[in-house]
């Protein structure tokens, strides 16, 4: 059957295998498979996935440049360890960062946004009910994410993007319990009203709680999980 004039034929494009690699080591290194010192052999990587070596050095480069890595001069990589001064100093830039996003995506905000932040909180509600904690984390960045592209700025998205990115590291089991992934749902609905109404102030009043909430969050449950004693700083 012909296809009509004004159809777009449409090529699915394949992910590079860097960017596959990538989220592979990247998964094993937030579910802690890969542990903080570890080091990691490009050669070794490469042998066990049954690739060529130069995607797993580019997927290497681009895990250092997101903060996972560290290079190590003549050796190679190893995983970074934590360090919770970093994890304060993220949560300040992304007070900063997604503000902004905030105030530009309020500037620019349409029918078609509010409907895609409207159906993520419905998406999200039906996983609360379901309690699945990984998928109610996926709706969590969905959500971020959306505001992000709202702002209209591609750098500002990657620049907020990266943190968040950088920031699961210190998830742990945070975000598990009913209570906690309720609170966060309910700051997002806060948020989406705030934009509905325009309210600028209502808006970063909310992000900003939402935000110190997060933060709260991981470090509540980094101080269950470590060993009687040890405190963080």
């Amino acid at each position: 059957m012909p296809r009509k004039r004004d159809q777009q034929l449409v090529i699915p494009q394949p992910t590079p295998i860097r960017k596959t690699v990538y989220e592979y080591l990247r998964q094993r290194i937030l579910r802690h498979e890969l542990q903080p010192s570890r080091r990691l052999v490009e050669a070794q990587i490469a042998k066990e996935i049954g690739i060529s070596r130069t995607p797993v050095r580019e997927a290497l480069h681009l895990l250092e440049k997101d903060g996972f890595l560290e290079a190590i001069p003549r050796v190679g990589y190893r995983v970074r360890e934590l360090d919770w001064e970093e994890l304060e100093q993220i949560f300040a830039i992304r007070r900063v960062n997604e503000s902004l996003a905030c105030r530009w995506a309020l500037t620019r905000m349409t029918p078609r946004i509010i409907k895609a932040l409207e159906k993520n909180l419905q998406q999200t509600e039906i996983i609360l009910a379901k309690g699945d904690p990984d998928l109610f984390l996926a709706c969590d960045e969905e959500f971020h994410e959306i505001l992000g592209r709202a702002s209209g700025s591609k750098h500002l998205f990657e620049l907020c993007q990266q943190l968040r990115r950088l920031m699961q590291r210190y998830r742990n089991d945070g975000r598990r319990d009913l209570q906690t992934l309720t609170a966060a749902l309910s700051d997002h609905r806060r948020i989406v009203d705030a934009l509905k109404k325009k309210d600028g102030a209502a808006l970063e009043e909310a992000l900003l709680s939402h935000l110190d909430f997060s933060q709260a969050d991981i470090r509540k449950a980094a101080l269950a999980a470590a060993p009687t004693g040890d405190s963080l700083p």
